[in-house]
């Protein structure tokens, strides 16, 4: 079934806060809207009206025809206790409630309760257009595809980050919704597994709506974008992919700055002039009392004249300034502004790793040999399972080799960003995390510094675990700019940050100095930043590539 969704004048936000506000989208068959904006413009609340899972605070969502099959991917942070592998592609893939709604019209239909074969018609109809009836059957083959050697007998919980990714993934590949709502689908998946998913994005007959902080993705998928500016307050559609997008939007800005110092400057002048008429005026007045005897009164009536005249200008000019279309300013965007402090620097040679091997159950990383030195900055890439995580840990001294030898140098402070993001403990506060942290910090100089990262009073009273991924890497890279290092280390750093601190973090790696670690799939980002070798990790084994330069520098 092909499918259009209509959103008309859409308001949305929490409580009695408005993020965004006069929203119209048409999705039509074959249509790719990308949705971007800071983290907090309100991309996945959008996303949930569009859904039906929250009512817009203004506005309406239309479906042509009304009973097409919606399908809304949410982010997931936190795994089900209990769900297997089956069960959560049932449940992602709208299977699973499609199959509940049936059985409960079923039981209803042999009862004989009034209306019963109707409402059994339709859910057997919907159930059938989700796929549920050979979903089992669909499910075996698309994970061998995917490389999952795990049964969907599986509990998600024992799942590595990577193989839930790619349980994410097969989810969709297995979905037939007609119009398709996807909240970071690019998070935690390999090359391989972005190049099937833009691969299943492009072809998909039906519309899809996504958010995504993936420029190469973008770049590849999107035919149009909605970009909501929360420091503007405002909403604007563009269409053409997301490099048009970045170019016209550019455009935008440039204007809207024109046009507000064409305006300001146009109101300084005629102030001015109003200002100077009006000394001209008054000067004439005082001049006139001076010089003319009271009995002249020719010369008086002259006078009286040239005032009124002087006066009648300043009050055409202050009409002129009241007539003026007030242009507003521009207004700056929040945006994250950081540095990478800097420890004082480590012995030349950082870490070495002599015949290394690391057994981990049936996978085995290594032998490894590998040497990081003092200032040198490493890609490191390879699919999910690799060894990646586990050849991170094995540097950093944190697992110790089963066979060969694995050498920390002197003085290395290392700084860090997991791929889990959980570095601070999960049950305290945001703000005694922090200062468990930054132990010597006074909590006044605490809570500026997380300030600067976006995160207030709100965020510093929760518990790091009800924060945000994105919030809880904003919190990682505060301390990246609290605590000295002089090795860096970041595993899928722009996992969950918005567009905008995506680019900060850009910035900063350009102009820190020290060992740097980089795991990333992130493909935009390993162009940009400058690094002097690439590491492949593949089956447990570990190749040595020169890489390009990228970045900034010269």
């Amino acid at each position: 079934m092909t499918a259009t969704l209509v959103a008309k004048d859409l308001s949305g936000g929490h409580g009695h806060r408005t993020l965004f506000s006069a929203l119209s989208l048409t999705v039509a068959p074959g249509d790719v809207v990308g949705v971007v904006g800071a983290n907090g413009a309100g991309k996945s609340t959008l996303l949930r009206i569009l859904a039906g899972a929250d009512r817009p605070q203004e506005g309406t969502v239309s479906l042509a025809p009304a009973d097409a099959f919606v399908g809304w991917l949410p982010q997931e942070h936190e795994r089900t206790p209990g769900e297997t592998v089956a069960a959560y592609i049932a449940r992602r893939t709208g299977c699973a409630e499609a199959t509940a709604e049936m059985e409960a019209a079923a039981e209803a239909l042999g009862s004989g309760a009034p209306g019963s074969d109707d409402a059994y018609s339709v859910a057997f109809d919907r159930w059938m257009t989700s796929g549920a009836a050979d979903l089992e059957e669909r499910i075996p083959a698309i994970l061998a595809e995917l490389g999952l050697e795990t049964g969907q007998d599986a509990l998600m919980t024992g799942l590595s980050g990577g193989q839930a990714a790619r349980v994410a993934l097969a989810a969709l590949l297995l979905s037939r919704f007609d119009v398709v709502l996807l909240d970071e689908p690019t998070n935690d998946l390999d090359l391989e597994g972005l190049d099937r998913l833009e691969k299943f994005v492009q072809g998909l007959r039906g519309g899809v709506v996504l958010v995504s902080h993936d420029r190469e993705f973008l770049a590849r998928c999107v035919t149009r974008v909605v970009e909501l500016d929360l420091a503007q307050n405002s909403v604007a559609v563009y269409d053409g992919g997301y490099e048009s997008f970045l170019e016209e939007r550019a455009v935008a800005k440039r204007h809207a700055r024109e046009r507000y110092e064409e305006y300001a400057s146009t109101k300084a002048d005629l102030v001015s002039r109003a200002r100077t008429q009006r000394e001209w005026s008054s000067q004439g007045v005082r001049n006139a009392m001076k010089k003319n005897p009271d009995n002249d009164k020719n010369r008086r009536a002259a006078n009286t004249e040239s005032a009124e005249k002087q006066a009648q200008k300043v009050r055409q000019m202050e009409s002129r300034i009241a007539r003026l279309e007030e242009v507003e300013e521009p207004r700056k965007e929040w945006q994250l502004q950081f540095s990478i402090g800097a420890a004082p620097r480590s012995s030349s040679v950082v870490a070495t790793l002599r015949d290394a091997v690391v057994r981990q159950g049936g996978f085995t990383l290594g032998p490894v040999n590998l040497q990081l030195n003092a200032g040198e900055r490493i890609g490191i890439t390879g699919p999910n399972g690799a060894g990646k995580s586990t050849l991170l840990r094995l540097l950093l001294g944190i697992t110790a080799p089963d066979d060969g030898d694995a050498s920390l140098g002197v003085s290395v402070a290392i700084g860090e960003i997991d791929q889990a993001r959980g570095l601070l403990a999960g049950h305290l506060t945001l703000a005694a995390a922090v200062e468990t942290v930054l132990s010597d910090w006074p909590t006044a100089e605490v809570r500026t510094l997380l300030a600067k990262f976006g995160l207030k009073a709100d965020h510093t009273s929760r518990t790091v675990d009800s924060l945000s991924p994105g919030e809880r890497t904003r919190a990682a890279l505060a301390l990246l700019q609290a605590r000295g290092v002089n090795l860096l280390v970041l595993d899928e750093p722009t996992n969950h940050l918005d567009l905008p601190a995506i680019e900060q973090l850009e910035e900063a790696l350009d102009s820190y100095d020290g060992a740097l670690l980089l795991v990333t799939h992130d493909r935009r980002l390993l162009e940009n930043v400058r690094l002097d070798v690439r590491w492949h990790v593949e089956s447990g084994q570990v190749t040595e590539l020169q890489h390009a330069t990228g970045g900034t520098k010269p």
